[in-house]
């Protein structure tokens, strides 16, 4: 097994023989092979794919959580890249108010940072001192969005962030990390089931199969964002769905 991470590279570069997994009575359960791709520096991805096919996995396997694979990865940065993440729940510490839950990411040399630019930006300048059991989803979701991008991360890794949010919340969430991101760029990976979020956010879409996941093909938006009207992001999501009649990606 190749477990190794390489890093001090400029961008992320995902090579993945085989990954499975073993169920309760033994039997092996291929989730990733053959899958190969890369990431620009400041370059923002979605991975999109049927449901179940390996796309957290893949995620898991960047942050260091899935140590057991054939292949290896490159992750942009440093020798020890700064590594944001975004989960599909906040994980918040309740204890903690929204301000102490952000800056416990930071290293101890940069706790007393200044941060009102990342919460002004969010909406959460107001709420600094709130606890996490006084938030919305929402608002918890954007104090979780502040906490990966306070760290001014290498690359960003995010997992359908914006799952199970009404349409008006999630579409709110997308501007917000849009416009946080855009005056932070940086690497970015995010997994979707929601091809028109994807067509919204990303510069560039990778697209797996069904189990075992490899990459059937990749959908570049070389429109810039502030152009992606409504008319814009219909005639993408007509060609995305011209070139992948069975991408197995969501609505």
């Amino acid at each position: 097994m190749n477990t190794h991470q390489r890093v001090g590279v400029a961008r992320l570069k995902v090579d993945i023989q085989e990954k499975s997994f073993r169920s309760s009575n033994g039997e092996a359960i291929d989730v990733l092979r053959d899958l190969h791709f890369e990431v620009e520096q400041n370059e923002f991805a979605c991975i999109l794919g049927p449901s179940g096919c390996g796309k957290t996995t893949t995620l898991r396997i960047l942050l260091g959580l899935e140590g057991s694979y054939d292949g290896s990865v490159e992750l942009p940065g440093l020798a020890e890249p700064r590594v944001g993440a975004v989960f599909q729940e906040p994980i918040l510490l309740p204890w903690c108010s929204v301000e102490q839950n952000v800056r416990l990411a930071l290293p101890k040399r940069s706790r007393g940072a200044n941060l009102d630019a990342l919460f002004r930006i969010l909406g959460l300048a107001a709420m600094r001192t709130f606890y996490p059991g006084e938030l919305s989803l929402g608002l918890a979701r954007r104090a979780a969005i502040a906490r990966a991008l306070a760290i001014e991360p290498d690359i960003l890794l995010l997992d359908e962030p914006f799952v199970s949010l009404d349409e008006a919340t999630a579409d709110q969430l997308r501007h917000l990390l849009l416009s946080v991101w855009s005056e932070r760029p940086t690497t970015a990976l995010m997994v979707t089931h929601n091809v028109q979020e994807a067509i919204m956010l990303s510069d560039r879409i990778i697209v797996f199969s069904d189990r075992p996941a490899h990459v059937v093909g990749t959908f570049d938006i070389r429109v810039p964002r502030h152009s992606r009207n409504a008319q814009v992001r219909a005639d993408l999501l007509r060609s995305f769905h011209a070139k992948f009649s069975d991408g197995g990606a969501g609505p």
